[in-house]
């Protein structure tokens, strides 16, 4: 799969990073432009630096939407604190809000390979650590050996977040990442997936179900978290809200194409709320 590779550094004093979150820099701004024909167009300040978001990984919220909403933070913290250690950030120190207030060193250097921004326009990356080999502003090659080297591959082997995957990720990168996370589900012990209920069902009874007891696929947690936001604690509506949101997607091991989430959760017992598919054998497409 082509990426362009673009060379810089990382950033997190003053911003709020969560485990697929994270600010970037490139070495030279204007390479920004050269993904101006590939969709959406990145946002950045003055300097170059815009929000990446990690490709094919959803990590648990720590601060969802405008009133801030969390998920469990043992997991979404743990997350955030892998990918910043994994990019060489030590002694990190959160102030209110989740704020990043100190951090050593100041910046670190790194890259990243994408294919252009989301709808929001952040850019969405596979990232790497360190120096790069090869120069910036370039197209490379994206193989499974470069894949295994990225920020996105560690996270899954710890099983700290879910595979979420879009159309956009060539299907032997997906295949790759689908084995990570399937080897994390089955390690004993790994991560948050002893305490997932995405597929075998997680209670509902208001937000706070979701806030401080129920790991889920955050995709779900955020359709859920709008939802009740909108609504009285019942889901009996739940799934027809999914229908109106239409989420299109396709199921990997069926090839069925879907609109709607509705299509694969179900609601038992009036409060249980699980998905019939794993995440890994979903492909969402981009909005």
């Amino acid at each position: 799969m082509t990426m362009l590779l673009i060379n810089g550094s990382f950033q997190v004093k003053g911003t709020q990073p969560d485990g697929d979150t994270v600010h970037f820099t490139p070495d030279d701004p204007n390479e920004w432009g050269l993904l101006g024909n590939r969709g959406h167009s990145v946002k950045h300040d003055a300097l170059g630096r815009a929000t990446l978001r990690l490709d094919a990984i959803d990590a648990l919220e720590t601060h969802y939407g405008p009133n801030r909403v969390h998920q469990p933070l043992r997991f979404a913290h743990a997350a955030r604190d892998e990918l910043l250690a994994w990019l060489g950030f030590t002694n990190v120190q959160q102030g209110p809000n989740e704020t990043v207030t100190a951090a050593t060193p100041a910046t670190v250097p790194g890259f990243i390979l994408t294919t252009g921004a989301d709808v929001h326009g952040r850019c969405v990356a596979l990232v790497g650590r360190g120096a790069s080999r090869d120069s910036g502003g370039v197209d490379i090659d994206v193989d499974v050996a470069i894949l295994r080297t990225t920020a996105n591959h560690h996270l899954l082997t710890t099983g700290l977040v879910y595979p979420t995957f879009y159309r956009s990720l060539f299907p032997s990168l997906r295949t790759e990442l689908t084995a990570a996370a399937q080897q994390a589900q089955t390690a004993p012990g790994q991560g948050l997936w002893p305490s997932d209920g995405t597929t075998t069902g997680a209670k509902v009874t208001g937000l706070s179900s979701l806030t401080d007891d129920a790991v889920i696929l955050p995709k779900l947690f955020r359709r859920l978290v709008d939802y009740l936001q909108l609504s009285d604690p019942s889901l009996a509506c739940f799934p027809a809200y999914l229908a109106g949101v239409q989420d299109h997607f396709t199921i990997l091991s069926t090839g069925r194409r879907c609109a709607g989430l509705h299509n694969v959760v179900e609601i038992t017992n009036g409060q249980t709320v699980r998905m019939t598919r794993p995440p890994e054998d979903l492909v969402f497409d981009e909005a």
